[in-house]
Parts: C-alpha cells; structure tokens; sequence
C-alpha cells in the first residue's frame, strides 16, 4: 500500500503561482512513477504532467507545458507541481497517483494509488 496526501491548493489570481505537494509513504518512493490529475466541475479527469521512476523522464499535458513543473524529491518522499501563470481554465481538484511501471503515465487507468485532491481555483 501507498498513502498519498496532497497539500499546497488554494485560491489565486490569474498569473499567479502555486505549488502542490503529494507526500507519499508506506513502499519504496523510489519504486514509484508519479502523475498529476485534475478533474474540473463537470469534467472528466485528465492528465497533467508525470515523472518516471527509473530515469526521471518527465510528461507534460500540452496544456501546462512551460507553465508547470513536477519534480520529486526522493529523500522526502515527495513529488511536486509548480504551477506558474495560472488561468481560470487550471481550476480543478488535483490529484496525484502512484504506480510501479514506467509507461502508460498519461492513463489515469494504469494507477494504483490516489490521494484524496487538492482544490485549486484561480479566479480572473
């Protein structure tokens, strides 16, 4: 078992930043490739950036590149996302997941473990 908890959402103007924690614990983090989900209101889940276990390669949604980061930080156990010039558009629950293979990050289905969602808004 994994255990993800989010931290970091809130409320920002447009063009501001936030940056989003998912702490993990109980397996190996170094075992782990981790993503980032948002689900907007009336919106299905879609894919936002993830980050490999093996070789740290990185995958952005074509909709956040430049404008977020996701990183992790093996001694913390902790993956990030930086997220920088944010619009309207970006307000979602965010949710990071973990899952033991390298391929198919970009497939809210291949993940085994969720947290439970940060709420990030971004007012206009």
């Amino acid at each position: 078992q994994v255990q993800l908890v989010e931290s970091g959402g809130g409320l920002v103007q447009a063009g501001g930043s936030l940056r989003l924690s998912c702490a993990a614990s109980g397996r190996t983090f170094s075992d782990y490739s981790m993503g980032w989900f948002r689900q907007a209101p009336g919106k299905e889940r879609e894919f936002v950036a993830a980050i490999r276990r093996d070789d740290g390669i990185i995958y952005y949604a074509r909709s956040v590149k430049g404008r977020f980061t996701i990183s992790r930080d093996a001694a913390k156990n902790t993956v990030y996302l930086q997220m920088n010039s944010l619009k309207p558009e970006d307000t979602a629950v965010y949710n990071c997941a973990a899952v033991p293979q390298d391929y198919g990050l970009g497939d809210e289905s291949q993940y085994d473990y969720w947290g439970q969602g940060t709420q990030v808004t971004v007012s206009s």
